[in-house]
């Protein structure tokens, strides 16, 4: 798919999934979960042991069911092997221009951090496809209401603190998707191998966005 269909599909989403744990093992199985409960965009963080061979195994496990992407991406080399590892999209928790840069050579997806409304404008004139609020928690939904003012046309992505209270407000103050980690992952689940209670939180956020969008 083109970029264009793939930042479609984030959209039409409207979660994006931060897969991140101590092991790589229980991960293909988690993604799989997501995907089983509506949401089908996942980043793997970087920050997991051989991630790049979590994203390898989902892609061939999964195929195009879930668009796979990587995350906690700090450097353009990274950037690069992460993409051609199998990743779709990258996310990265700080602007790094020179990340964005890369993803654009490869005509992929890219969602840079930022934090003061200078980064985020700063972010999307290099070129994000969605710039990504992190640590959003801190500055909570209004923050997002007051950017959409001067900012109307930068899509953004609240990230950190997102749950099911905090998800319909981010949503109703502007945000096109929302990135959302252990509050749907759940460490506990993943460690127990309760997959089946990710595959229900998913749904859950799912329905969250699908009330909003009604």
């Amino acid at each position: 798919m083109s970029r264009e269909q793939d930042l479609q599909r984030v959209t039409d989403c409207g979660i994006v999934a931060v897969v991140r744990f101590s092991s790589p093992e229980p991960l293909v199985e988690v993604v799989k979960a997501l995907a089983d409960g509506g949401v089908t965009v996942a980043e793997v963080t970087l920050t997991v042991p051989n991630a790049l061979d979590v994203i390898r195994a989902a892609k061939k496990h999964l195929g195009d069911r879930v668009l796979l992407g990587a995350g906690t991406v700090l450097d353009p080399e990274t950037a690069r092997a992460a993409l051609l590892a199998g990743a779709e999209f990258i996310v990265a928790p700080s602007l790094n221009l020179d990340v964005i840069k890369m993803c654009r050579r490869y005509d992929k997806l890219v969602m840079p951090g930022a934090f003061t409304p200078t980064e985020v404008l700063a972010a999307w004139e290099a070129g994000a496809d969605i710039v990504k609020v992190f640590p959003a928690d801190v500055v909570g939904p209004a923050f997002f209401k007051a950017l959409r003012g001067p900012l109307p046309q930068v899509k953004l992505m609240p990230t950190g603190g997102v749950d099911l209270t905090t998800a319909p407000e981010f949503l109703k103050a502007g945000a096109v998707c929302l990135g959302v980690g252990s509050q749907m992952v759940e460490p506990k689940a993943v460690a127990a191998g309760d997959f089946a209670r990710i595959t229900q939180l998913a749904k859950q956020y799912v329905e969250v966005v699908k009330q909003h969008r009604k």
